[in-house]
């Protein structure tokens, strides 16, 4: 089961910033990381139920990194959906 260590980020892009108007929190995790575990992970540590959670996986890009190929690390993107007047600004880990 994947705990608050898997939780890499929050984040603040101008996209995701638009979101979070609407309540909407944006979580960069390990890709090992499920809806439910994500769900789990927020209840335990920050008090706070979802509302909805959609995912995404992204694969990490090939760069060239001093003139060889590397690669960046995958990852999965959380768009978790909170209840009105509630942020994870506000809540203290």
């Amino acid at each position: 089961m994947a705990d608050i260590t898997d939780i890499k980020t929050i984040l603040y892009t101008e996209k995701s910033l638009n979101l979070q108007e609407q309540g909407v929190v944006v979580i960069q995790t390990s890709p090992k990381m499920t809806k439910t575990s994500l769900k789990a992970v927020l209840k335990e540590y920050f008090g706070v139920t979802p509302q909805s959670i959609n995912s995404l996986r992204m694969s990490g890009k090939v760069k060239r990194f001093r003139g060889r190929l590397g690669q960046r690390n995958d990852y999965k993107k959380f768009y978790v959906k909170l209840p009105e007047g509630v942020s994870l600004e506000n809540v203290e880990a």
